[in-house]
């Protein structure tokens, strides 16, 4: 009996000394701060990038960004109406040569453009982005060449229901979308704030957009809702004002979601 009480004694000692030598968890972020992963931060410093993006930074956290979209080494991703490629080139180095970014410009844009190429023709395909292609279809009738792992659109579903796009059917789009992901991909959307239920009223004079249209659209093409992340929000945005006015340009309350494939699907 004495020699059991010792062994349980014994036991009792060395389990309170693994528990006390071992050290606690690192505590969550603060502030809804975003871990960016070492892959994520050299694309964000790659010393190729224009100087103006770098320059732009500072708001618009796109470390941050990709790293709650989940974007990874590897992956295949759409960039939809990627503008000058501010994304597309981080993302590029990001998803590194066995991965494969998508530049998609509807062809609703270019005929805007009156002959003139896309800003991403300069650079896409080309070293150190030889991982990029430009897609040019109309926006109806969104597809990839092959099924990615995210489709990811920044500042931009607004214009996807302006009358220069058609406009655009965004039932049919966002299911064109929804089918061009694997089964587990991620839709990931980010825009400039409008009023909660405004729905459509200022997204052609103050290129805004409620938050929950958005959703209710991108939901009902089949996709979940995942999450949203609140980096970008600025509580000071009145929200009655173009996102190109002085007082708040580079600077809007922006919502980011975050929506995904479910895994099951097909």
């Amino acid at each position: 009996m004495k020699i059991m009480i010792r062994w349980m004694a014994l036991s009792t000692a060395l389990v309170v000394s693994a528990c006390t030598t071992v050290p606690p968890p690192p505590p969550p972020p603060a502030n809804g701060a975003i871990f960016v992963p070492d892959y994520l931060a050299q694309a964000v410093n790659d010393p190729a990038r224009p100087e103006s993006d770098r320059a732009r930074d500072a708001k618009r956290h796109p470390g941050e960004v990709l790293a709650f979209a989940g974007l990874k080494p590897g992956m295949k991703v759409v960039d939809l109406i990627p503008g000058s490629g501010y994304f597309t080139r981080i993302m590029s180095q990001a998803v590194g040569p066995r991965g494969r970014v998508y530049a998609y410009v509807p062809d609703e844009l270019t005929a805007l453009a009156k002959g003139r190429p896309p800003s991403i023709a300069g650079f896409v395909g080309q070293p150190p982005y030889a991982n990029t292609r430009m897609i040019l279809r109309t926006l109806p009738t969104f597809s990839a060449p092959e099924r990615v792992d995210m489709v990811f659109t920044a500042q931009n579903y607004h214009d996807m229901h302006l009358p220069f796009m058609g406009p655009a059917d965004l039932s049919v789009v966002n299911r064109r979308i929804y089918q061009s992901l694997k089964p587990g991909g991620v839709y990931v959307i980010i825009d400039h704030s409008a009023r909660p239920g405004s729905g459509l009223r200022d997204s052609d004079t103050l290129h805004r957009i409620d938050a929950d249209l958005v959703r209710r659209e991108v939901e009902a093409a089949g996709f979940v809702f995942e999450g949203e992340s609140r980096i970008l929000r600025n509580a000071a945005d009145p929200l009655t004002v173009s996102v190109f006015d002085a007082s708040i340009r580079g600077e809007t309350d922006q919502f980011f979601y975050k929506f995904r494939k479910p895994r099951n699907a097909r």
